[in-house]
């Protein structure tokens, strides 16, 4: 994979391998004019590309504000369906485990149909099943019916990256990068403050009217969006003017492709490469202990503080206010480490260790926070300072998160790098659905400061990980057996 090193190129590294992709599967032509042709996304108008933009955000923030808007919900579950407090966790943690799944077929949809069909599709069958969540009466139909929202939903959170790299260029990708990964990390902050009003006011199932209301917007920002997958657009253009186009690759060619790229060989990248086994680890624990908080914080502050619902739910500003602040040092230390760096080696070979300042930050961010939140959570001590713990844990997560996708986008070569960055959400999802599970009985067995202190050594022992990839990362990197980037 390429890397593109100009100064605003601090999120979207690991999607470049898009466009090559399409010139690999669609046999795109290679005209010189498509280069100036105005139907060309990085030709477009500003407004046109901040519209798309702003359809692939506000889609992604609704994706991921699915995900935590029921979490309030959890006793009024427990009273309707009469099911145990671990089994009235299912449907949020099943839609955070669809959101993994999804991209493996979204993917090849993409590049089939393109972007925006599966976006309008995405909007469309998540808010339709978002709907039928809220209407159903029994707790196996609401587990089921959110499952199918987060399937539906999973792959606008994988190919928005797709969209910057192709639409943006280089120079123009610094602010709708940053934009585009806040609002998925935005969406589980913002999901049970929201969520909280709802259901103490208006009862569990106006999350779901709710979120099928931003699913609705969402749809319409879809349509008003543009189509940016080159193949199709050219497919599309020649269409037009009468020229006979290449036969185009099955859907079934292609999805047995993804399949290969989005789920065989990622499984077997988490067990075989060092670098994708251990970064998917760490990344997919940090998920966990934010799905933790999710599920756990409300019971936190409503015992330790007297908080009322609606006062727990304001809590969860923190996480959001934490990505904000963690994705201005991401940016910080692009200009900062990561720029000189482009003018002191040959084009395209800064070595891919120089990405992982952030996340040798975040390491420190993340036991700190963790072990702040354990032993202040008490009556003695104002709220104010956990909940600044918790700001401490979203810097650490967002930092931790954006570094290794990079520094994975940068390491290994093309269909490498999808396979990889597959392994990192299914590893990521499939963790955070889990911890809901047990994450409640964990803090009302254990208390809170050892609860939390547990996974604060569990931090700790992670913390070694990005330093130790600076350091020995190229020794690492060459014992592979996966084609890598060249440098």
């Amino acid at each position: 994979m390429k890397q593109e090193e100009s100064d605003s190129d601090a999120v979207a590294q690991a999607a470049d391998t898009s466009i090559e992709k399409a010139v690999a599967n669609d046999s795109l032509p290679t005209d010189a004019s498509w280069k100036t042709d105005r139907h060309n996304p990085y030709n477009w108008p500003k407004w046109k590309k901040n519209v798309q933009l702003a359809a692939v955000a506000i889609i992604a923030f609704t994706g991921s504000l699915g995900t935590s808007i029921i979490s309030p919900a959890h006793q009024q579950l427990i009273d309707e369906f009469g099911v145990s407090s671990t089994v009235a966790f299912l449907p949020l943690t099943t839609y955070v485990l669809a959101l993994g799944l999804g991209p493996v077929l979204g993917g090849p949809l993409s590049e089939t149909v393109g972007r925006k069909a599966v976006y309008i599709g995405a909007a469309t069958a998540g808010g339709l099943f978002t709907i039928g969540a809220a209407l159903t009466k029994s707790f196996a139909g609401l587990c089921v019916l959110r499952f199918f929202a987060g399937f539906a939903y999973g792959p606008t959170l994988a190919i928005g990256s797709g969209f910057l790299a192709e639409t943006y260029t280089p120079a123009e990708r610094g602010l709708p990068s940053l934009t585009y990964i806040l609002s998925p990390f935005l969406g589980p902050g913002f999901g049970p403050v929201l969520g909280v009003f709802l259901v103490d006011r208006m009862g569990w199932r106006w999350t779901q009217w709710t979120l099928a209301l931003f699913s609705a917007f969402s749809l319409i920002w879809a349509i008003a969006g543009s189509e940016s997958y080159h193949a199709i657009v050219q497919r599309r253009q020649h269409k037009k003017l009468g020229v006979e186009l290449s036969e185009r690759t099955s859907v079934l060619v292609t999805l047995q492709s993804f399949l290969a790229t989005g789920l065989v060989r990622p499984i077997n990248m988490i067990f075989t490469e060092p670098i994708v086994g251990c970064l998917c680890f760490y990344v997919a624990f940090n998920f966990g202990v934010l799905f933790s908080f999710i599920s756990g914080l409300s019971y936190i502050f409503q015992t330790v503080y007297h908080f009322t619902l609606e006062q727990s739910g304001l809590v969860f500003l923190a996480i959001s206010v934490g990505c904000v602040i963690g994705a201005l040092i991401i940016e910080f230390c692009n200009k900062v480490f990561y720029q000189p760096q482009v003018r002191r080696h040959p084009p395209h070979q800064v070595p891919p260790e120089y990405r992982l300042f952030p996340a040798m930050i975040g390491s420190f961010a993340l036991p700190i926070s963790l072990f702040l939140f354990a032993w202040t959570t008490r009556p003695s001590i104002s709220p104010a300072v956990p909940i600044l713990a918790i700001v401490i844990f979203g810097v650490g997560n967002i930092n931790i998160f954006v570094s290794t996708l990079q520094y994975t986008g940068d390491t290994y070569h093309r269909t490498n790098v999808a396979s990889a960055t597959s392994a990192n959400s299914l590893a990521r999802y499939g963790l955070a659905a889990a911890f809901p599970l047990f994450s409640l009985p964990f803090y009302q067995n254990l208390g809170v400061a050892w609860a939390s202190s547990l996974l604060g050594f569990v931090s700790v022992a992670l913390l070694p990980l990005p330093w130790l990839l600076f350091k020995f990362g190229k020794f690492i990197r060459s014992k592979s057996k996966y084609q890598l980037a060249a440098y």
